[in-house]
């Protein structure tokens, strides 16, 4: 169990939505604000490392033929119970997720989990990877709807406190007062905007970091000296 490696692909090298383009349903649907992204993103954390946790534990003993609804039923199992969970004790926040907590049941990172790593791997590797690929959702889909909501309305978590409970309170603030708001930035086609925008960014992030990698010491000594002068 490589650590460092796991954190790596969970939080950028296989971020499901800025890597593997899986879960567009809550990215583009939720993203309004930064709350509603927080919100899903933390429910989905929650099913992903309880169904790595149990396929990883039940690997052994489920045939390759029905492995796949095996993992479904858990899956399904564990999202009943978040939605109940937040239905509970966060209720205004289950009202505005709504109908998406549900379909976390189809989200294609939860079951590619469970089939490309949970499945080959031992318990506590299995936790962490669910830990970690459900962080980088919830930080993918946080920052759009954080974008989102500051252009859209120029507030940042708005209602952070009603949707998931008083101690979220300091989360909240106004950016730009008396901002009569942008309505596009909370409808779906700003969602694919800003994705694609992001999406940009990190390609061309990761190929100057690709670049700067294959310059020879010498070559880049010389640069600086140059930079120097």
């Amino acid at each position: 169990m490589n650590v460092r490696e796991i954190i790596r692909n969970g939080l950028w090298e296989q971020n499901i939505v800025f890597s593997q383009i899986l879960g567009m349903c809550p990215t583009m649907a939720v993203t309004t604000s930064g709350t509603n992204g927080l919100g899903m993103g933390l429910a989905t954390t929650a099913v992903l490392i309880g169904s790595n946790i149990l396929i990883s534990s039940i690997r052994h003993f489920v045939s390759p033929q029905v492995r796949i609804p095996v993992y479904i039923v858990l899956i399904a199992t564990l999202v009943t119970l978040v939605d109940m969970g937040l239905n509970a004790w966060m209720h205004d926040l289950y009202r505005v997720l709504g109908l998406f907590i549900a379909l976390i049941v189809v989200n294609c990172a939860v079951l590619g989990r469970a089939e490309a790593y949970a499945s080959r791997a031992g318990v506590l590797a299995s936790a962490l990877d669910g830990l970690f690929m459900g962080l980088g959702f919830t930080a993918a889909l946080t920052v759009i709807g954080l974008i989102r909501e500051l252009i859209g309305a120029g507030t940042l978590f708005a209602q952070a406190s009603l949707l998931l409970g008083p101690q979220f309170a300091f989360m909240e603030m106004t950016v730009i007062p008396n901002y009569g708001g942008m309505l596009m930035m909370i409808l779906p086609p700003a969602g694919f905007l800003v994705l694609g925008l992001l999406l940009a960014l990190k390609r061309l992030y990761e190929l100057r970091a690709t670049a700067l990698k294959n310059i020879p010491p010498a070559a880049a000594s010389d640069t600086a000296a140059v930079g120097c002068h």
